[in-house]
């Protein structure tokens, strides 16, 4: 059995969205109407452009979003916030500059659909460079592998969340109480370590990722949605109340965490992945660039809003998550409970992508009859190494950062103002656009080295676990 057997099949390859579950490649070809439409595949499954603008902002917010007030900790106070928006203004043009090229070669190339490898595959063959043109099919490959170490790096950043949350919650169940403005500092009991807690969810997020369809996983989407909301606008709620003075703040934190900064902030602005799979479900694509937009204004306020917050709430004891620094009563440890349940759910969407491009390549070699066994083992030893990776880096707010910095930052930052520069020059292109392609492409490059450099020193660095915890505040 081929792989693109497998594909067409049994996948469908969900992660690009080239086909939807109803259609074959055939059919969704012949809806398209003219070379240079923005016309797409599954019209009759079309999303509105408020599905679209709903799954834009689920596909942005997660456990990024609360460890932002670490990562403005680690910029200071005004250099952080100014720094998100710089951050969120550049991975928003990018994110334009992937949806424009992959236009351009769907005119080109009269197809209805390409997604962000075939996009970069094109863009090396268009290059006027001969070496590249002859070896473009790396392109692909090299997405691919970034897409898969980004996604994988978010299920690791789950499974030391949910231990994380998990462990407190349970170290603190003996002194939790139903008063959340009382200033008491309570004794944690000593469980297991949180590594254990991890090795306990393992057996759970197996059984997880062996649903194979993506409409059972919807269910589990929608649960996650609607407990992450609840838990955002509990946090919300908490942090904006009694904020202590910030004069002792710093405006700029040293320039030895900026790195951190960096790591955290693009991970949690990595949503390049689902952009064009999103644009190519919108019943009327014309209006995704005005959809990405106005999404990812909200997702920048937002990153920004908490990530301030929380660092004027919490101040130097903020931890890499804002869920770890809640107060000791039940109102608030459900928040911690309910956020992780979202968590818990979402990591087989998040698992969904790197399962869709590794799995047929080992299914396609194996005897049709042990098919469902080899992509069940798979799916089991992907799920172990991330658990495995996950124990190996248990500090949450150092695995955010060394993904962000590792992968996100090459999808996000490096990668697409390179496709704009290969995909345009040959047709002519100003000396400013190639300048502001090459500083974004070199400071993502530098975020790169120095943000995976900083997070691996740190991780080599002994660290001190928690004792106290406070029912207004978390402290170290």
């Amino acid at each position: 059995m081929s792989t693109q057997r497998l594909r067409n099949e049994d996948y469908h390859d969900y992660s690009s969205t080239d086909v939807s579950p109803e259609e074959s490649p055939s059919e969704g070809l012949n809806n398209l109407s003219s070379p240079g439409s923005y016309q797409r595949f599954g019209q009759s499954n079309s999303t509105t452009w408020f599905q679209t603008l709903i799954h834009l902002l689920k596909g942005n917010i997660g456990t990024g979003l609360l460890g932002l007030p670490l990562a403005v900790k680690n910029a200071g106070i005004v250099m952080g916030p100014i720094s998100l928006l710089v951050i969120g203004i550049v991975a928003v043009h990018c994110m334009g500059i992937l949806v424009k090229c992959a236009h351009h070669f769907c005119r080109r190339l009269n197809k209805s659909f390409v997604d962000y490898g075939d996009t970069v595959m094109y863009g090396l063959e268009s290059s006027p460079c001969s070496w590249l043109r002859n070896h473009a099919h790396w392109g692909r490959h090299v997405v691919d592998f970034f897409l898969i170490v980004t996604q994988l790096g978010f299920c690791c950043v789950y499974f030391v969340f949910l231990a994380d949350n998990f462990k407190q919650v349970i170290e603190a169940a003996n002194g939790t109480t139903n008063n959340c403005h009382n200033n008491e500092t309570v004794i944690l009991t000593p469980t297991m370590d949180s590594r254990l807690y991890m090795l306990s969810f393992l057996p759970f997020l197996v059984l997880l990722v062996f649903i194979r369809n993506l409409r059972a996983l919807s269910v589990f989407s929608l649960l996650a949605n609607i407990t992450m909301l609840v838990s955002l606008i509990m946090i919300y709620q908490f942090i904006v109340q009694r904020i202590p003075d910030p004069s002792h703040l710093p405006l700029v934190a040293p320039w030895k965490t900026y790195p951190l900064f960096f790591g955290t902030a693009i991970f949690a602005f990595e949503g390049i992945g689902m952009v064009l799979p999103l644009e190519n479900k919108m019943k009327d694509p014309r209006k995704f660039p005005l959809i990405l937009y106005l999404g990812m204004v909200i997702v920048t306020i937002l990153y920004i809003s908490l990530g301030c917050l929380g660092y004027l709430q919490f101040g130097a004891n903020i931890q890499g998550s804002i869920t770890l620094n809640l107060p000791n009563c039940w109102l608030y440890q459900s928040v911690k409970l309910l956020y992780s349940i979202g968590i818990f759910f979402t990591y087989a969407l998040q698992f969904y992508v790197p399962a869709e491009i590794i799995i047929p390549f080992f299914v396609s070699r194996a005897p049709e009859h042990c098919e469902l066994v080899v992509d069940l083992f798979v799916r089991t030893v992907l799920v172990c190494l991330t658990c495995i990776l996950a124990i190996l880096i248990p500090r949450l707010d150092l695995v955010i950062s060394l993904v962000g910095s590792v992968s996100s930052s090459a999808l996000a930052l490096i990668i697409p103002p390179l496709l704009e520069v290969t995909t345009f020059y040959s047709e002519g292109m100003s000396p400013l656009t190639i300048f502001k392609d090459a500083l974004i492409s070199v400071l993502g490059f530098v975020g790169f080295v120095v943000g995976t450099y900083e997070a691996l020193y740190e991780l080599i660095q002994p660290s001190n676990a928690p004792i106290f915890i406070n029912s207004t505040r978390a402290f170290i």
